[in-house]
Parts: C-alpha cells; sequence; structure tokens
C-alpha cells in the first residue's frame, strides 16, 4: 500500500531512540522530510546519518524539553520554517523516556504541553497543508489502573481526552488528530529493558499479562502511527488506537 507519505513535512519529538526512532524510521523510508529533537546529541547525530539514507530532508536537533516552553515554541518554529511547512505533526517527547514518571510537573510540561503547545504553535502551518494530521502518543497506563497511582498514568488518560476534542474543534479546517496507546514497550536502554535488570519479578508479572504472550517493539507501534499520520488513512480522526498486545483486558467498542 503506498501510505502517500513522500515529500510530506513531518515534524516529531522525541525521535533518537524506542517508538520515535522507529517511527522517523519508517517515515523516512516512505520518502518524508522530517524535522526532529531529542536530548542526547550523539543520538541526534546518529540518527540523522540513519534517516538521510533514504534520501529526504532530515533536520535533528539536541533540545530538552527543561529548556522550557519559550525555547519549545522557538524549536517548532524553525523546524516548520526549515522544513518550508508542516503536514504531519507528532509529539512523543515524554517522561517515561527520561524515568522521571512519577514526577507531576514534568508529566505536565512534557506529555501534556509537549502536545499542547506543539498544536498551538503547528496549526497555521498544519491548515495550509492538503493532507494535515496529528498523531499524539498515550498509554495504555492511561486506560487501565497500572502499577502505582503516577503523573504518568493520569496525564496519558488526559491526553487521550485533550485529542478527542482537539480533533472536533480542528476538524472543519482538515485537520485530522488521533492517538495511539501503546502498551508496555521493550527496546534496548528502555524502561522495561532496565526493569527486567532491576526488578525481575514485576517484568515477569507484566510479561505474563500479555494475551500475545510477550513484550511488544518499537516498530510495531511505529507502524500504527505512521499509517493514521498518512493521508491512507484520510478518513480517520478522534480515534486512540489500541497497540498492546492484548495487555490490556477492557472491551473496547
Amino acid at each position: 500500500m503506498d501510505l502517500g507519505l513522500k515529500g510530506k513535512k513531518v515534524i516529531l519529538t522525541g525521535g533518537s531512540r524506542g517508538i520515535g526512532r522507529a517511527t522517523a524510521e519508517l517515515l523516512a523510508a516512505e520518502g518524508a522530510d522530517i524535522a526532529f529533537c531529542s536530548r542526547n546529541p550523539e543520538q541526534v547525530a546518529e540518527t540523522v546519518a540513519s534517516l538521510e539514507k533514504h534520501g529526504g530532508k532530515i533536520y535533528g536537533s539536541a533540545f530538552d524539553m527543561d529548556s522550557g516552553h519559550d525555547a519549545y515554541r522557538a524549536w517548532l518554529t524553525d523546524a516548520a520554517e526549515k522544513l518550508g511547512g508542516c503536514d504531519i505533526f507528532i509529539p512523543m517527547i515524554s517522561t517515561s523516556g527520561s524515568g522521571q514518571t512519577g514526577d507531576w510537573q514534568k508529566g505536565l510540561d512534557h506529555d501534556i504541553m509537549g502536545s499542547v503547545i506543539g498544536v498551538e504553535v503547528l496549526e497555521q502551518y498544519l491548515e495550509k497543508s492538503s493532507s494535515p494530521s496529528v498523531v499524539i502518543l498515550s498509554s495504555t497506563a492511561g486506560l487501565e489502573t497500572f502499577i502505582v497511582p503516577q503523573g504518568y498514568n493520569a496525564l496519558k488518560g488526559a491526553l487521550i481526552v485533550y485529542a478527542g476534542q482537539l480533533s472536533q474543534a480542528l476538524g472543519p479546517k482538515g485537520i485530522r488528530v488521533n492517538t495511539v496507546s501503546p502498551g508496555p514497550i521493550k527496546f534496548t536502554g528502555g524502561s522495561w529493558d532496565v526493569i527486567e535488570g532491576a526488578a525481575p519479578d514485576l517484568y515477569k508479572s507484566v510479561e505474563a499479562g500479555f494475551a500475545l504472550g510477550r513484550f511488544g517493539a518499537p516498530d510495531e507501534v511505529a507502524k500504527a502511527v505512521v499509517f493514521l499520520a498518512s493521508p491512507a488513512s484520510s478518513y480517520t480522526t478522534g480515534t486512540n488506537l489500541v497497540v498492546d498486545g492484548g495487555f490490556t483486558k477492557r472491551i473496547q467498542f
């Protein structure tokens, strides 16, 4: 299937590892032009080199959300200007990537405001696109009780509500907004990779909860993100797509 992504301008935050990196790789392989950021300069440079092999325009920047909201607005504007616009926005910066899921303020600044401010800044570019799309990353931790009460869980749930309402507000402008909620995903250096060694009992108990019997991989989520973001999914908006290997037990309608 041709996803219609060749030449599309994508702004993605948190793109040098895990789901973000896998998403960027798929987008680049489809011919998209990409601007992304991540905290680690070395990882950014390595990612840029990998993505450029596909032939599109790639702009990578070392950026930390702790720099503040004004700095984030400036980065987003610079990314859009370098790309010459924005067709797709995928905010992925999260406290889960920095091991700070219990920090409510960082959760608000990174997970919530990373999406809210991003849409506020990029709406003027998205509405000029012929196929504008926003895909927000939530989590199954925002759908069911998960491990302990913490900011990450509550705020990821709030993102689903925000995205659903945003889809209605921006629909008249042709801007689609969807959410993807991954279950626990394992990759080298990620949270569950660390937990496997540090808290093996917790790791095994979570692993036992998957209907498919295993943790997911970043590319398995990235494929869902890229499809929803693409023109191939042109009539889908306001959806929360759960990609969790049957980890959540609720019935979905």
